[in-house]
């Protein structure tokens, strides 16, 4: 008889002596099923280099070593490192580097496989999700895909449209630059130990060029954020609190109303266009 993954998992804790660390959000993933799930959204072939964060005790590294040209996995806790050596030592094709991906030099790893498709895929710790994933997306990290086990919450923000209540500036922010896909929902039953939340399987493929064309990109965000940094005001009054541009909010409402928009507007019925537009339009106002 096959023995399940949560039985195996708590074997090999318990054989290695490993204590979970909470400071590092690790949560091994025990679901055969939601594996299978990480790898299908993938869509990892033997042209891929994978970077996986946070390996844990190799679970998901190895079913993704089966399928892919080569696998780096990055793990902050030196205590799993000799334990992975030793779990994945029968597979050539994965290399593991003891660091901290917030530091981690993502440019550096890519620039040694020019000929290859370069693609993120791992369960993470729910603290670091929205650093690695804006991080990619900020710095234009040329990465084909993320595909990312993450809190559900966070991942239906990621993919949420205009008047909705999970959508916000990240979800902005990340519809620029990728095409979120949502793989699967997966329940906190599917973890050792069971997290207090429930988790979703996400792919964000890297868009070629920005989803929408704007004079200046970093006053968009800036713009969005505003907008959303008092949510139920108009964005007439957030506009002017953020203090981004030049004007006084009759001039705000002006401006809005001669590009087409009502002067009681809310951000968060706004579309990405729609904020590409006013961007555009106040930036000559914008504070220096």
């Amino acid at each position: 008889m096959t023995e399940s993954l949560a039985y195996k998992t708590k074997r090999i804790i318990e054989h290695y002596g490993f204590n979970f660390k909470k400071g590092f959000g690790q949560n091994f993933l025990v679901d055969e099923r939601v594996l299978d799930k990480i790898i299908s959204a993938g869509e990892i072939t033997e042209n891929d280099v994978v970077i996986e964060v946070g390996p844990g005790i190799g679970t998901l590294t190895a079913a993704l070593a089966k399928h892919a040209f080569k696998v780096i996995s990055i793990e902050i806790d030196k205590t799993l490192i000799p334990i992975l050596n030793r779990l994945l030592e029968d597979y050539d094709n994965i290399e593991l580097i003891n660091g901290d991906i917030l530091k981690t030099d993502l440019n550096e790893i890519i620039s040694k496989y020019p000929d290859k498709n370069i693609k993120m895929v791992a369960n993470l710790p729910y603290y670091i999700t929205t650093p690695i994933i804006m991080n990619i997306i900020e710095n234009h990290i040329k990465i084909d895909s993320v595909t990312v086990m993450i809190q559900k919450e966070v991942a239906y923000r990621m993919k949420a449209k205009p008047s909705t209540k999970e959508y916000g500036s990240l979800s902005l922010s990340v519809q620029y630059s990728c095409e979120p896909y949502i793989a699967a929902n997966v329940p906190n039953n599917c973890f050792m130990p069971r997290p207090n939340v429930d988790s979703a399987v996400i792919r964000l493929k890297l868009l070629d060029k920005p989803a929408i064309e704007v004079k200046d990109e970093k006053f968009l965000f800036e713009f969005i954020k505003a907008a959303f940094s008092q949510r139920r005001k108009t964005l007439v009054n957030c506009i002017f609190s953020s203090k981004i541009v030049k004007l006084d909010k009759e001039e705000i409402g002006k401006l809005l109303v001669e590009n087409g928009f009502d002067e009681k507007v809310r951000g968060e019925t706004l579309s990405l266009e729609q904020y590409g537009k006013l961007a555009d339009a106040f930036l000559p106002h914008k504070t220096e």
